[in-house]
């Protein structure tokens, strides 16, 4: 998930340099909600994975 999130952030900024303005706007967003979904999955692993069979 998170190497998607890199992914369109390269091509978001690769975009910027030659300026297309649709293309920047569409892989800037897509790699925006894919960073939260990542860090949202993150953090839930975090909370069940500290969870041990005591």
């Amino acid at each position: 998930m998170l190497s998607w999130a890199a992914l369109f952030l390269v091509i978001a900024i690769v975009a910027a340099i030659f300026g297309f303005g649709g293309i920047v706007a569409a892989a800037a967003s897509i790699a925006k909600v894919l960073f939260f979904v990542f860090l949202i999955l993150f953090l839930i692993s975090l909370i069940t994975g500290r969870r041990g069979s005591a």
